[in-house]
């Protein structure tokens, strides 16, 4: 990989799409005249909004969203990880939540389905079930790019650590990991596991998070986070608010740190 500034973009997206994507488009444009050549949105960043409404709200890939995002990625000149928007699919009667990178000319260099869907019953405090509404992903995703090898995971996928060893032996370098991730959850486990993911596959880790109340009821943490190899914080959102952070992500730190704690050359299970 090659040493880069990449950024981080918080946003509280609701149910006006066309709020959400100005939303998105702005921060970009402004991560980007800061010097970031990579950028990240966060999950479902063109519309959210109850569960049980995703399904008129989603579209195709290509489609209006993920054109828009080509296209701004190709007038910044930049490498864009478009958070994640709801797919449709024919013949799919639920739509995939859809990770999509694209590159400086605004080709789509990767497509990553989420494949962990969140599903909790709390009685009298709380119900989340995705897999009602979401299809769930298969497969297991990379891309080559002129910055490093990425690797792509969402939101809840953090808590399985299998899917990131995979993306590690499939080579990535810097893993981006587009979130909603709730509040209470958030508080107790968010920073623990974006670093220890970074530190068990020696990578950088670029988690951009949604914050506030979404129109579905669920509270988002915000805080999000870049994260070294080594499992440094190199920057980290505030719990409210839309913005950036940024980082330089240094491609020496990457090699002083699989070379001196060659742990990965060590493994003798596998996932």
């Amino acid at each position: 990989m090659k040493s880069f500034l990449a950024a981080a973009v918080q946003l509280h997206a609701g149910t006006d799409k066309e709020a959400n994507v100005r939303a998105a488009a702005h921060w970009v444009e402004a991560a980007a005249a800061a010097g970031a050549e990579l950028i990240a949105l966060p999950e479902v960043f063109a519309w959210r909004g109850p569960l049980d409404q995703e399904r008129g709200h989603a579209e195709p890939v290509p489609g209006p969203t993920s054109d828009r995002m080509a296209e701004l990625a190709r007038r910044l000149g930049i490498h864009l990880v478009a958070g994640s928007v709801l797919e449709a699919v024919p013949g799919q009667d639920r739509p995939f939540n859809t990770c999509l990178v694209f590159g400086p000319d605004g080709r789509r260099l990767a497509a990553y389905r989420k494949i962990h869907l969140f599903d909790i019953d709390l009685p009298g405090r709380v119900t989340v079930q995705e897999s009602a509404s979401r299809g769930r992903g298969e497969d297991v995703v990379t891309a080559q790019t002129d910055l490093g090898h990425l690797g792509l995971a969402v939101c809840y996928d953090l808590r399985f650590p299998e899917l990131f060893r995979r993306l590690g032996t499939a080579g990535a370098e810097i893993v981006v990991l587009p979130s909603a991730f709730t509040r209470p959850t958030g508080q107790a486990h968010w920073e623990t596991l974006v670093r220890a993911r970074a530190i068990e596959n020696q990578c950088f880790l670029i988690a951009p998070n949604q914050f506030g109340r979404s129109s579905g009821g669920i509270e988002d943490y915000g805080n999000s986070l870049i994260v070294d190899p080594w499992g440094t914080v190199l920057a980290r959102g505030e719990d409210e608010g839309a913005g950036f952070v940024m980082a330089r992500l240094d491609a020496d730190v990457l090699g002083r740190v699989r070379r001196e704690l060659p742990a990965l050359s060590h493994r003798r299970l596998t996932a």
